[in-house]
């Protein structure tokens, strides 16, 4: 899959685009819905299938107090998206400038730099532009005028409710992974680099790597058994999500730390992915640092057990 950041940079002359276009936060069985029938029109129109996204959440920037936490992180987002078959995924920058552009504008912006649309996937009430001024109706629109068929794909449900990102950031709040995963289409994981941390884990004898998670939904603080993938092997481990209340800390905030079971070695500034196994215990505080560490210990024996 070729990942582009202006449409121009398609550089296909002579082929039209088929556009799947949209926020496609974690990627669920919805947004797979609008990816895969945009990647069949365009292999039965010899065109090619380009997924549209953007940068980041478009609220982070017309509406920073009500931008929602993302359930992928960008690097998990476009690994689901390739591996779907795209031929290419334009990420746009979504900024100040971008976001004064109308609807109108925007479209025919692609339809220029791209040489041509043959076609635009949505879900039926996506809305775009400045003050949300376009939507199925305007691509209708604009696709008479400019050439391009338009889809505008209803909801898909699942146990008789619509699958939507808010449902499935809903059910990591409340841990039913199980939930989350058959509305995603795959194991719900969470991603991060891998960044330095204040060492605590490695001196009470269990490092952690300490993941990156901002803005990122979390489910509930405590301790977790799970998978981790980073370098391309997977591991066993158990993961502590919290503000580790037995350590004094005037600005406690929540961390993301896992310990790999049965490895050593320098990960520092690599992407690590956990899959949940199932949680071992509420977040708590402890009398000392010795009582954690003794905690610890059984975690990981309670962690084994559950592998």
């Amino acid at each position: 899959m070729k990942l582009i950041q202006h449409a121009n940079q398609l550089d296909t002359p002579g082929r039209k685009a088929c556009l799947a276009i949209g926020v496609f936060d974690g990627v669920h069985l919805g947004h797979q819905q609008i990816i895969r029938q945009t990647i069949a029109d365009a292999r039965q129109q010899n065109a090619l299938a380009v997924v549209v996204t953007f940068d980041r959440h478009p609220s982070a920037i017309v509406a920073p107090d009500r931008v929602p936490p993302l359930i992928y992180s960008q690097a998990q987002k476009i690994r689901t998206i390739e591996s779907l078959g795209a031929e290419a995924l334009l990420v746009i920058r979504f900024d100040k400038d971008f976001s004064q552009q109308t609807g109108e504008q925007f479209i025919r912006s692609l339809a220029r730099d791209l040489g041509g649309i043959q076609s635009i996937c949505v879900g039926a009430d996506f809305v775009f532009g400045h003050k949300r001024s376009g939507n199925v109706d305007l691509l209708k629109t604009l696709g008479t005028e400019l050439g391009f068929h338009v889809r505008g794909h209803a909801a898909v449900a699942l146990d008789g409710q619509t699958v939507s990102s808010t449902r499935i950031r809903e059910a990591i709040r409340k841990d039913n992974f199980d939930a989350a995963s058959q509305m995603l289409g795959r194991a719900y994981s969470v991603a991060g680099k891998i960044i330095y941390g204040d060492q605590l884990g490695h001196k009470l004898g269990f490092p952690t790597a300490n993941l990156d998670t901002a803005g990122m939904i979390l489910p509930t603080n405590g301790v977790y058994a799970a998978q981790a993938t980073v370098g391309g092997q997977t591991h066993r481990a158990v993961l502590n999500i919290g503000c580790r209340p037995t350590v004094t800390n005037p600005t406690p905030h929540v961390r993301v730390e896992v310990h790999l079971l049965d490895f050593s070695g320098d990960i520092y500034g690599q992407e690590l992915e956990v899959v949940f196994a199932g949680k071992l215990r509420d977040e708590q505080k402890f009398p000392s640092l010795d009582a954690l560490r003794e905690q610890i210990q059984r975690d990981i024996s309670n962690a084994r057990k559950l592998f």
